[in-house]
């Protein structure tokens, strides 16, 4: 099978770097999404998202001709989904983008090709996957009815990568490799290999969909104990960061650190895949989630409690004059994403509920989401220090940090991520 052709379904966060690794190695490779401006810019070298160093690759890899980016499917040997997979508001999956893709791709299909649906999953997607292509072309042949004789070989493998460590990870981390039959795993594993530094792990599909949201659980129900602890904490007066430095001296502890929340695509919505398959008994999975879904309700009570004690220490003033600063709006630190952020739903739902000014600071992001521009004033870090009357520190960047507490006007602050010491 040639893998001389690959195409990147989805030329977001993950789609693009991926795009630009395979393109790193002198393989051709069609990037396809439906944002033309993302197309255009691609097309001229650039990047539309934030990673580093990923625009010295797509550059080179551009200007050799080995990246090209286009709104059309093309002709290809391999094709990887890298579509979004949010979920409903009632947290039921939505599989409408991979759906979508899988109808585009159709077309261009040809006998020998390799799809690989990169998308974080919930268990059986790869094989609806397989049941739509087989939907769209019932000319050709799929694995669910013709194991290794089908004309389309069919696997999942999960991103696993780290938000501003994305191309380091891509190439030196593990990849599980699920396929819908050992042919389709062995076809998945050489187009891996051609990048991948780490050790291609085989599976079958359900289970390397399943890998990847047990990992993404793990993580949540640990962050889950920090947050509830921090609650506790803040109820008993203790200082829950110095309690954290003290329990993980125990050589068999080691406590995650609190935030507003949990955020991002991965960990926010992934064990919520597992509770919607089996609700029955993924019970301290969805206790997690309830635990990080509900902190941020709970800095939206202490800053109202902050703002109230402002009021109480300054008479003459109403809560329209009091000006509020929110540090930080992404899902995690120095990096642009807002998907799933705790801190920007925070910082919007202030917004929303208090009648004074609302600030954000965020040294990432060039300008708010069109539906905060009309309720939040996008600001710098020396302006809300020295003019807000109430500080919300929710994310830890690189450019908060080093702050003290005795700074001037920081009498009213509320720290979510406890950097601002002194």
């Amino acid at each position: 099978m040639s893998l001389d052709t690959i195409s990147i379904i989805g030329l977001g966060y993950i789609g693009l770097p991926t795009a630009a690794v395979f393109a790193s190695r002198k393989k051709r490779v069609i990037g396809v999404d439906v944002n033309q401006k993302a197309v255009d810019i691609i097309n001229r070298g650039q990047i539309h998202i934030v990673e580093p160093e990923l625009d010295i690759i797509v550059h080179a890899a551009v200007s050799a001709g080995y990246l090209r980016a286009t709104t059309q499917p093309e002709p290809a040997d391999a094709f990887l989904i890298a579509v979004p997979t949010p979920f409903k508001d009632d947290h039921q999956p939505d599989l409408d983008y991979i759906e979508s893709a899988c109808r585009t791709i159709a077309p261009v299909l040809r006998k020998g090709n390799l799809v690989i649906l990169e998308s974080t999953s919930p268990v059986g997607a790869t094989e609806q996957m397989a049941d739509w292509l087989a939907q769209f072309r019932p000319d050709l042949t799929f694995p669910q009815t013709h194991g290794e004789d089908s004309d389309i070989r069919v696997a999942h493998c999960p991103e696993r990568v780290l938000p501003g460590h994305v191309l380091r990870e891509l190439v030196q981390n593990d990849r599980v490799i699920g396929g819908m039959t050992p042919r389709c795993s062995e076809a998945a594993s050489r187009l891996y290999k051609i990048f991948v530094e780490g050790d291609c792990v085989i599976t079958n599909a359900r289970t390397a969909e399943m890998c990847k949201l047990t990992e993404n659980s793990f993580r949540d129900v640990n962050i889950a104990f920090a947050n509830e602890l921090s609650i506790i904490c803040d109820k008993l007066d203790i200082n829950v960061w110095e309690l954290i430095r003290l329990a993980n001296r125990h050589p068999r502890v080691n406590i995650l650190q609190p935030g507003p929340g949990v955020g991002g695509h991965c960990i926010a919505v992934d064990p919520w895949f597992i509770v919607s398959k089996t609700p029955d008994e993924a019970k301290l999975i969805r206790a997690a989630r309830e635990v990080n879904d509900s902190k941020p309700g709970w800095v939206l009570d202490k800053a109202k409690v902050a703002i109230a004690e402002y009021l109480q220490t300054h008479p003459g003033m109403t809560a329209r004059d009091v000006t509020v600063a929110c540090f930080g709006l992404a899902f995690k630190p120095d990096i642009d994403d807002l998907r799933e952020s705790p801190a920007l739903e925070i910082t919007h739902h202030i917004a929303q509920q208090h009648p004074g000014a609302v600030w954000a600071v965020e040294p990432n992001i060039d300008e708010l989401p069109k539906d905060l521009r009309g309720s939040i004033k996008l600001t710098s870090l020396d302006e809300a220090l020295d003019l807000a009357h109430i500080k919300i520190l929710l994310v830890d960047h690189k450019q908060f940090k080093g702050i003290q507490r005795s700074t001037p006007h920081m009498e009213y602050l509320i720290d979510t991520r406890g950097i601002w010491h002194g």
